[in-house]
């Protein structure tokens, strides 16, 4: 699949909580080759780099996408200083996505900024959907309704136990499990959530595939700054995020 590249206009944004916007973008092209889990690289006027941002929705019959982000520097903190109206340079889609099984139920964790990615997968997966989101507090809570608005069984966990379950959401993974094994966990999140993910799936006899967040550069596999240590056949290699993620079979990576 080739990846493309244009400047397509903004026409929709929201602010979901304290520096986290979502963005809705008329790209026609990106979006009917777009698929959950891929990500595109967004250029930002006075930065030479550009930013990955997940896609969190595609809507193939207006040819919308969705994309959620943090602000965590000045490039994001430029980005979200765009209003409508103004154009956005993309690149993607990018990347490999989930491909959970066709007709199954599935289980979807996600924790803070990690939790965008996964709202595609729920609107096509529906009532076969588990979604486990954790967050900080319940001030952090983000997409939610949207979850609700697809049929899925919406899951959720507060650090501080302000709104839903009190802990994290391996607790909650733990719980859901039990009550019977899904075809697929998907997840996105920090790495230290994505152990415990795969952890537990993996003492359930559930496969995983999880979505790796790494700094970027190039997007498509030519620089060596998304570099993350997997398994291939049977060794440990180096592979790029970028090109050969950002979704890997949970039992390829390998875990600090």
């Amino acid at each position: 699949m080739a990846y493309l590249q244009g400047c397509y206009p903004l026409v929709g944004k929201e602010q979901l909580t304290a520096g986290i916007y979502s963005y809705t973008v008329s790209c026609p092209e990106i979006v009917s080759q777009a698929v959950p889990g891929q990500f595109v690289h967004v250029r930002v006027d006075g930065f030479s780099l550009r930013r990955p941002i997940s896609i969190c929705g595609i809507d193939t019959e207006n040819g919308l996408l969705r994309m959620v982000f943090e602000v965590r520097g000045k490039g994001t903190e430029a980005l979200a200083q765009l209003v409508p109206g103004q154009k956005i340079d993309l690149l993607g889609p990018l990347g490999n996505g989930f491909t959970p099984p066709a007709g199954q139920q599935v289980v979807l964790v996600g924790g803070g900024i990690g939790v965008p990615p996964l709202l595609e997968l729920a609107a096509r997966a529906g009532d076969r959907a588990t979604a486990i989101l954790g967050f900080r507090t319940a001030s952090a809570v983000i997409l939610a309704e949207d979850f609700r608005a697809h049929s899925c069984d919406l899951r959720l966990a507060t650090d501080d136990g302000s709104e839903g379950y009190h802990g994290f959401v391996t607790g909650l993974l733990e719980e859901r499990l039990a009550e019977g094994a899904p075809g697929m966990v998907c997840a996105c999140g920090p790495m230290a959530m994505l152990k415990g993910v795969v952890e537990i799936a993996e003492a359930h006899g559930v496969p995983t595939q999880v979505s790796l967040e790494e700094r970027m550069g190039c997007g498509v596999g030519a620089c060596l700054v998304c570099a993350c240590k997997t398994v291939r056949d049977g060794r440990e290699v180096f592979t790029h995020v970028c090109k050969d993620g950002p979704v890997f079979d949970g039992k390829e990576v390998v875990f600090a």
